[in-house]
């Protein structure tokens, strides 16, 4: 494998849904001879795009798990992952960007920042992830490069500088003049595979001057040796290459590059920018927490002699068994090699180790620190970092979304029992956004995830990969409970039967949090109750919050403060005191005023603008709160908050009153209070126990 890390690239290609990711994907790894003939994602041939190679996958016509690949590029390694545009699966964007060093923000040139590029621009910006940005679909009508520049200044607030400007836009895009070189780059051959470079076409010489000129202003700022340059007139490429190069990786300048993957023009110069301006493994600082040193942080060195520190970020249950991609950040991996996972201290044996390329795979002896490589029959869940025994050292884990929707699913058949088991295992392994369990009172297996178009494709892959058949409950929506104002208690549980008895008594309050879930304070003086009673009052408090007596949902947002109680010399045990904590919540949680939270998504709906009123319709018959529109060459935007109960078969209504020519995507938002009548609802609905039950 690669072993000069200077000539590493870890990118990945990120973006909103359908801006032409995986498209722009399929050219790079044609035009680095990785494939040798191009297949679209909705391919008339019936084979799909190389990246999309889950059935589920080319049927749709989206992305649903991120796939890595990798190829050479001008004496480079570049290792590629390919993610969803979709926000139901917003943690493969996550893990992705988690172990990546760059990125390539792909944006349309007609729709420009769309929801979810703001989603993931945040994603790269929790990594600190330097990237450029490639605006796409410049051959389709109304293509605009500079409007879309001028939103990722306005709506993403980025620096950013075109290095391009396009020779023709829509059915007469024809290339690129690069204004670095200020040379004209035209792509030929039947896959736009000859790159033909000439000299600037006079009608676009004055242009093209200008736009040089904004180019080197805005790079010069990051170079004092290219300011001196520019006033002497000496201007050189290497320099305006070691200036972008320097904005790019402080993140305060982000260079745009301009093509149509579709049509086959701007990869090849896009692929340069990635080489010339994008990190190598060596540049990015990677810190890990030292289980050894009450977990204190240590930076991470790029060092093949090192100790071996390595990430598993993703989870795959492949042709080939248990697939765990890696990232290796310090040290050395080879087949056969000891490993320990720091969370669960187990050693394992490398057997296999592979460099993935979607699907397949390609065998290798051993891999070093900065490379992205696959290893086999490793028992781990995603997240999890292995070392050498040498060094106890965690990688920070990564951000996941809390899910905001489930749904109850049953086994058609005795036979799709134990597979649904096995498939659900695998699933909840692979996703961390997937969550199942059994429903305590029903007896209901219940999943959950981030929308419907997500536990649609897990329901579908049940069916696919593991012959189940379910039959699927109504979606629930992962409502919430708080308390609405400050309430005391006093509170004592006693129980006397017979030798020693149970004696515990809690006196304090409890109180709404901002913004919080739990927290518990002690403010009792003089030992009233014995410090090591303390801890089993707050487990008392806490076990109750997981259902609670409004309509049995999670209560959220509570602060218990402890003030004064008692203890019995004999009778006094953690029991008492953890049934005397849960006692007073049941008690006091009527008198707190218990309020119902539901999640509200955050909706983004693109129609012709001949629908804006329907568009408008829909919104506010889901109890919708608009937050802006706007309109653009004949399309609108509009943006809102809509709650998540009401937007069940969204789709098929949007559709149905556009002709079929809107799209939407939703994210969660946050959690607020459900209105009075529908908080009433709810309760009727869940039969509320909001009363104080008899003494456990």
């Amino acid at each position: 494998m690669t072993y000069d890390l200077t000539k590493i690239r870890n990118i990945g290609i990120s973006a909103h849904i359908d801006s032409g990711k995986t498209t722009l994907t399929e050219r790079i790894l044609f035009y680095t001879q990785r494939i040798h003939r191009i297949h679209e994602v909705r391919g008339k041939d019936e084979v799909g795009a190389t990246m999309d190679f889950m059935e589920l996958e080319r049927e749709r016509g989206i992305t649903i798990a991120s796939a890595a690949t990798h190829c050479q590029w001008s004496g480079h390694h570049i290792n590629i992952i390919d993610t969803p545009g979709h926000v139901d699966f917003t943690i493969e964007v996550e893990r992705s960007l988690r172990v990546l060093d760059g990125a390539i923000l792909v944006l349309c040139g007609v729709a420009g920042v769309q929801s979810q590029s703001m989603t993931v621009d945040r994603q790269m910006r929790r990594y600190k992830v330097p990237r450029l940005a490639f605006i796409n679909k410049l051959d389709r009508s109304g293509a605009n490069p500079q409007r879309v520049v001028q939103q990722l200044r306005e709506k993403l607030k980025h620096n950013a500088v075109l290095m391009q400007i396009p020779i023709g836009l829509e059915s007469a895009h024809q290339g690129v003049i690069d204004l670095t070189t200020m040379k004209a780059i035209y792509f030929d051959g039947e896959n736009g595979e000859v790159v033909r470079v000439e000299e600037i076409p006079a009608a676009l010489a004055h242009e093209s001057e200008a736009a040089r000129e904004t180019m080197l202003d805005a790079v010069s700022l990051h170079s004092d040796a290219l300011t001196e340059a520019i006033l002497e007139d000496q201007v050189t490429e290497a320099l305006i290459h070691d200036a972008v190069r320097r904005g790019t990786l402080s993140q305060d300048l982000t260079p745009v590059f301009l093509g149509s993957a579709y049509k086959n023009k701007g990869v090849q110069p896009l692929l340069d920018a990635v080489t010339r301006y994008l990190p190598n493994p060596a540049e990015v600082e990677n810190t890990g927490v030292d289980l050894s040193n009450d977990e204190a942080p240590i930076t991470l060195a790029s060092d093949p002699n090192k100790p071996l520190v390595a990430l598993a970020f993703k989870l795959e249950d492949g042709r080939y068994g248990q697939l765990t991609y890696l990232r290796v950040y310090q040290g050395r991996i080879g087949r056969g090699s000891s490993i320990v996972n720091s969370r669960t201290k187990k050693r394992q044996k490398v057997g296999r180790l592979g460099r993935m390329h979607a699907a397949e795979m390609e065998e290798i002896e051993e891999a070093f620190a900065g490379n992205i490589v696959a290893m086999f029959g490793i028992d781990c869940a995603s997240g999890d970092t292995f070392t050498d025994e040498s060094v106890q050292i965690a990688m920070s884990s990564m951000h996941v979304p809390a899910p905001v929707i489930s749904l109850s699913v049953k086994p058609a058949d005795s036979k799709s029992q134990d597979n649904m088991g096995k498939a659900l295992g695998r699933f909840v392994r692979e996703d961390p956004t997937f969550h199942a369990g059994v429903d305590p009172e029903s007896g209901e297996t219940v999943i959950s995830g981030m929308g419907e178009l997500h536990l649609d494709v897990y329901v579908e892959r049940m069916k696919r990969e593991y012959n189940v058949l379910v039959q699927t409950g109504a979606p629930q929506v992962a409502y919430r409970e708080t308390v609405s104002q400050r309430a005391e208690f006093n509170t004592t549980h006693k129980k006397q039967t017979g030798g020693a008895g149970q004696f515990g008594r809690v006196e304090g309050y409890v109180e709404p949090l901002a913004d919080g879930n739990f927290e518990f304070v002690n403010e009792v003086r003089g030992g009233a109750i014995p410090t090591e009673f303390i801890p089993s009052v707050e487990k008392g408090f806490q076990s109750s919050l997981a259902k609670g007596r409004l309509i049995g949902f999670p209560v959220t947002g509570l602060r218990v403060v402890l003030t004064d109680g008692q203890a019995h010399s004999v009778d006094s045990s953690d029991n008492a005191f953890q049934a005397a904590g849960r006692k007073a919540f049941r008690e006091v949680y009527p008198r707190a005023k218990p309020v119902v939270l539901e999640p509200v998504m955050k909706l983004e709906v693109e129609s012709p603008t001949e629908f804006q009123g329907a568009v408008l319709k829909t919104v506010m018959q889901r109890r919708g709160s608009v937050v802006g529109t706007t309109e653009e060459d004949g399309f609108c935007r509009l943006e809102a908050e809509v709650p998540l109960a009401e937007m069940f078969g969204y789709a098929t209504d949007l559709r149905s009153c556009t002709q079929g020519k809107a799209e939407f995507t939703m994210e969660f938002s946050r959690y607020v209070r459900v209105p009075a009548e529908i908080q009433e609802a709810l309760k009727k609905e869940h039969g509320s126990k909001l009363k104080v039950d008899d003494d456990d």
